[in-house]
């Protein structure tokens, strides 16, 4: 009998009686794990702040060091199991990211104190205008997994004049770029990880990223599970449908875990899909600074409580921290700072 198994066989066991990993496009192997209850717990991730708007945006955004680990605190305590975390620039009035390792350093450690085994995820994307040495920074701070963005992006936006009492941006600015992450770059980000026994994050923005990752496979740059955030609704990516997510799937290779980011108003429609296909989801203020129309967010915890409480109706269990760390293959002793 043939040694070769087919794909949906090519997947990660658990000691649990669940797969991590499965063919996410076979009706039959979904109808199984469905009806028996073998979806996986749900990955809760909250990306707390972004590297592009804050409390201009929305009041209630993180921005200090001290803010942010209390954001984490809450959405530890909400049912996330994954922060990721982007440091901003105090000379600049916390207004723009910045790469810097002590700064991560210092947020690292305060959300360790507060959340004592939370999986600590830095960026590596930091914001549009970063340099690449800028961005690993971020990665040299003792984080157990860092973000790694699979491919190039076309940005246009404004940042919005920040009004008193919050400083370091008088006038509206106009942003028109270009994310910049080549084949060279993405191998660079995965080798430092490598090194560093930090678990890469792919962020995937359209299907043409799939040959980055396979590049990386090939070049023994990457481990199994394949941890992978589909990032759909951001500017030149992916478009926001169900059509778009499900059809992303039939790239993966064997051994993918999916982890499924909406931007905006396309949050809780997508993330919802997620959980329903037994896939993971992010939330949080950088992706959407809305919770309803009209309505904005007035926490990150409010987010992943949302996230939380519709998994449990989908029968889709919430894990823990240790859980988290057993599936993504993350040492189960937390990092110290």
């Amino acid at each position: 009998m043939s040694s070769i198994k087919s794909k949906s066989q090519r997947c990660i066991e658990m000691s649990k009686p669940y797969k991590l990993t499965w063919d996410y496009g076979s009706p039959r192997e979904y109808l199984r794990l469905h009806e028996k209850f073998e979806m996986p717990p749900l990955i809760i991730s909250c990306a707390i702040t972004g590297g592009w708007q804050g409390k201009e945006a929305n009041p209630n955004m993180p921005e200090t060091p001290e803010e942010q680990a209390k954001a984490a605190f809450g959405a530890y305590e909400a049912g996330a199991s994954v922060v990721h975390i982007h440091a901003r620039d105090p000379k600049k009035g916390y207004a723009e990211p910045i790469g810097n390792k002590d700064i991560y350093l210092d947020i690292n450690k305060r959300v360790r104190e507060l959340c004592p085994d939370i999986i600590i995820n830095n960026t590596t994307g930091g914001g549009p205008t970063m340099s690449i040495e800028d961005r690993l920074q971020a990665a040299y701070a003792k984080p157990e997994m860092c973000s790694l963005n699979m491919g190039t992006l076309t940005m246009r936006g404004v940042n919005k004049a920040r009004k008193p009492p919050l400083t370091g941006r008088d006038q509206d600015e106009h942003i028109e770029s270009v994310f910049k992450n080549t084949y060279s770059d993405t191998e660079r980000f995965a080798k430092t990880m490598l090194e560093l026994n930090i678990k890469p994050e792919m962020e995937t923005f359209n299907d043409g990223n799939w040959y980055l990752i396979q590049n990386l496979i090939d070049k023994q740059l990457l481990k199994p599970p394949y941890w992978v955030c589909l990032v759909l609704g951001m500017q030149s990516a992916t478009q926001p449908t169900p059509w778009h997510l499900l059809n992303q799937t039939t790239f993966a290779p064997p051994e993918t875990m999916f982890n499924i980011i909406g931007i905006g108003v396309h949050q809780v429609p997508l993330t919802t899909l997620a959980m329903i296909l037994g896939m993971h989801v992010r939330v949080g203020m950088e992706d959407n600074v809305y919770y309803a129309r009209g309505a904005k967010v007035e926490s990150n915890a409010q987010l992943v409580e949302r996230a939380a409480r519709i998994a449990k109706e989908l029968n889709r269990p919430i894990a823990t921290p240790t859980e988290a760390r057993e599936m993504l293959g993350i040492s189960k002793t937390p990092s110290k700072y």
